[in-house]
């Protein structure tokens, strides 16, 4: 596949991811209260809509730091470069690494859209069991998770692209004629 074809996909692929996490997050905000919950699957599923104006699952949300947000934006931006760099790069075919990272820009990007234009992030997804809740997340969230899964799953049981290399490192036979 060209190069440019390529990155089109990816840039599809992370525009759709932008596209349901703005819609959704419009959607709530514009149908459910602030701190408000409709029940989906009892005892499991709610849509709650909060704000989290921390880091992924809340964290640093309580810190009284000003900086903050900026902190937040600026190691959002330096994630977006980073993986931005990597599809540039990647050139070898619309396949899983791609499609990974392509989920976690688009996630990237939706969350900071939330960031810089409002100072948190809308989040809807709540899991429950019981008195145990999982921190609740949005569809941004739920591709850059799923993109970071997609990339270990790849790194921990892709197969050994070097095999030869192994080869020449283990000693050689020596034959008895020698």
């Amino acid at each position: 596949m060209p190069t440019g074809t390529l990155r089109k996909y990816v840039l599809l692929i992370a525009g759709v991811v932008l596209a349901l996490d703005r819609l959704s997050k419009w959607i709530i905000a514009n149908t459910i209260p602030l701190h408000d919950s409709i029940t989906v699957i009892p005892g499991l599923f709610k849509l709650t809509h909060v704000t989290n104006g921390g880091a992924a699952f809340g964290l640093f949300s309580d810190s009284p730091s000003e900086l903050r947000i900026v902190f937040l934006i600026f190691f959002s931006l330096l994630a977006l470069i980073v993986v931005s760099a990597l599809l540039w790069r990647h050139t070898q075919g619309l396949n899983s690494t791609a499609f990974a990272l392509s989920l976690i820009l688009g996630g990237a990007l939706g969350n900071l859209w939330d960031r810089v234009l409002s100072g948190h992030v809308v989040d809807f997804l709540e899991f429950y069991i019981g008195q145990y809740v999982w921190p609740d997340f949005n569809i941004a969230d739920s591709a850059i998770v799923i993109g970071a899964a997609i990339l270990m799953v790849e790194i921990l049981f892709a197969p050994k692209h070097h095999k030869a290399y192994e080869e020449s490192a283990l000693p050689q036979p020596t034959s008895e004629a020698d």
